[in-house]
């Protein structure tokens, strides 16, 4: 349910917790230390947070029975998961409008924890959160931090695409459901999704390539750049190629005519191009584990060369911790469906823990 705005935040109370002391408060701004974000959110703003890739997220804990968050979405394309004691309860849309969101109420006394989790694509456009409001006042806390972190590169497969959950608006992307997330929550570890829908290695669906991206903050805006220092994971996933896939295959399309002229990229092209991105990330993340997947579509279908040209590039590089695992063919039509997903999710956590010592 959106609210109208309710309070001005210059007479908000807004206050910075003290070792040993519990305060009470009434509203927190998005640059507070016991929120917990998580992907890529930007900081630049005095007032906001700003929320771009799926998957990101803002958490807070407190001893309280309600709390609203204050948001503006840049299009009000945006859906956002919201998720009480680590049940995800419902899905909130947004509007362009900077309002008031009740996210929990005459919840049960004691101590809560509420996620905004971001459910859709980067190309949704931005989120502002301003902070969150908490009706009757509530006692905020600290979160204990993650201890692990998982980092995905990846397409529509990796953004929850095509999930069915219903009929309802929004309800055809969830990132919330999709392998990488599933993962990520396996080992209660930290969670960056970089990855776009229709995005290749070498062409994609639009204009941009993920090697022209994966460095930015706003994926739409080419001047803005991560600091890669701000998260260093202790793993690092890529499942890319599905777009290159296809789209290698059409030379009519404009995308194939920009990046490849008249002729399709040779085998030993791919295989540097992949080699390539591999070597930009081991670059940023010189102690990561580095997993090189590809699935569950036609890409790996049977008699596909894609799994060899990541196979063979892997191998160009030497790298002990650099590995590669392919997620069976599911052959059935379209994206993953949620049980789809959960399989990918369940092949990839055991080869995790049995090939990585974390």
């Amino acid at each position: 349910m959106k609210l109208a705005v309710a309070f001005i935040l210059g007479f908000a109370v807004q206050t910075t917790l003290r070792a040993g002391t519990q305060q009470s408060v009434s509203f927190v701004d998005a640059h507070h230390k016991n929120i917990r974000y998580e992907g890529r959110v930007g900081f630049d703003d005095p007032t906001a947070a700003k929320i771009y890739w799926a998957g990101s997220s803002a958490t807070i804990r407190f001893k309280g029975r309600s709390v609203n968050a204050v948001l503006k979405d840049e299009r009000g394309d945006n859906y956002y998961n919201v998720i009480i004691d680590g049940d995800s309860v419902r899905m909130l849309s947004l509007s362009v409008l900077k309002e008031t969101y009740t996210l929990a109420s005459n919840l049960p006394d004691g101590e809560h924890t509420v996620e905004l989790f971001k459910r859709t694509d980067g190309n949704a456009g931005m989120t502002m959160l301003y902070g969150f409001q908490f009706p009757g006042k509530a006692v905020l806390l600290r979160i204990p931090e993650k201890k692990r972190s998982i980092e995905f590169y990846g397409n529509s497969i990796t953004i929850g695409a095509d999930i069915s959950e219903g009929t309802f608006p929004g309800g055809d992307e969830n990132n919330y459901l999709s392998y990488a997330a599933v993962t990520a929550r396996h080992f209660n570890a930290d969670y960056t999704c970089i990855a776009r829908s229709g995005i290749g290695l070498m062409v994609s669906w639009f204009s941009l390539i993920m090697p022209e991206m994966f460095t930015r903050l706003n994926p739409d805006d080419s001047t803005s750049k991560w600091n890669f220092k701000k998260n260093i994971p202790d793993i690092v996933i890529i499942n890319l190629l599905q777009n290159d896939n296809v789209l290698v295959e059409m030379p009519d399309h404009e995308q194939f005519k920009k990046r490849f002229g008249h002729n399709p990229p040779t085998p030993e092209y791919i295989t540097q191009t992949y080699s390539r991105f591999v070597k930009s990330l081991r670059h940023y993340y010189p102690d990561a584990a580095i997993i090189c997947t590809l699935g569950s579509m036609d890409a790996v279908r049977p008699g596909s060369p894609w799994p060899g040209y990541i196979e063979k590039a892997v191998a160009s590089l030497n790298d002990r911790k650099i590995f590669t695992y392919f997620f069976p063919y599911k052959n059935t039509p379209d994206h993953p469906d949620v049980k789809e997903q959960q399989q990918m999710a369940d092949g990839l956590i055991h080869f995790i823990e049995e090939k990585i010592k974390w």
